[in-house]
């Protein structure tokens, strides 16, 4: 099958799937599949992830499809539009796994001044995310701040993967409408 057929049948099943065809969009969740996979172990490899991030990214990027399938233009190929879903997905996982590490000698001075009220952004977030509900706190320990995949997070907090995913989303939905609520309240002098 040539790429213009492949883009001709995913185009013509997410048009269905657009007007209820649920089995239209289960065929074109099937086909698109191993594309995803391949691209993605591809980039994994290009930049210098590991191949076992792959599936992530891979799972990451179908439930985006899911989410988003109504931003897809139909008057418009549907292959740059998952491609930059992909691409969204794997650069989310290639900044969750940037992890860095500073020697203890270098902060001595640093560790022996002076306690000091913190009113960075940091310490903002962090009291942010003491708000969330426990569940939604923990994956995003997890997820967001300890850089753990969505397998990880699953099987640290006994947790399906999609629990997880979802989870997440819900808490950063929440934690940007808090965020938002700080921001609309009066400050003080």
């Amino acid at each position: 099958m040539t790429q213009a057929d492949r883009e001709s049948e995913w185009a013509a099943d997410m048009r269905a799937a657009l007007a209820g065809d649920a089995d239209a969009y289960r065929r074109f969740l099937h086909s698109v599949t191993p594309h995803l996979r391949a691209v993605t172990r591809k980039n994994c490899a290009q930049y210098g992830a590991p191949v076992s991030d792959a599936e992530d990214v891979v799972q990451e990027a179908l439930l985006a499809i899911h989410l988003k399938r109504r931003t897809w233009d139909p008057a418009r190929p549907i292959t740059p539009w998952i491609s930059v879903i992909v691409r969204n997905k794997l650069i989310d996982m290639l900044r969750r796994s940037v992890r860095l590490t500073v020697p203890i000698d270098d902060l001595t001075e640093v560790l022996a001044a002076e306690e000091q009220v913190d009113n960075s952004p940091a310490v903002h977030i962090g009291s942010l995310i003491d708000r969330l509900k426990d569940r939604q706190r923990a994956v995003v320990q997890a997820v967001s701040i300890e850089g753990c995949t969505t397998r990880e997070a699953a099987a640290r907090l006994r947790m399906s993967e999609t629990g997880v995913r979802v989870t997440l989303h819900r808490a950063l939905k929440a934690l940007a409408a808090l965020h938002q609520s700080n921001l609309d309240e009066p400050q003080g002098p």
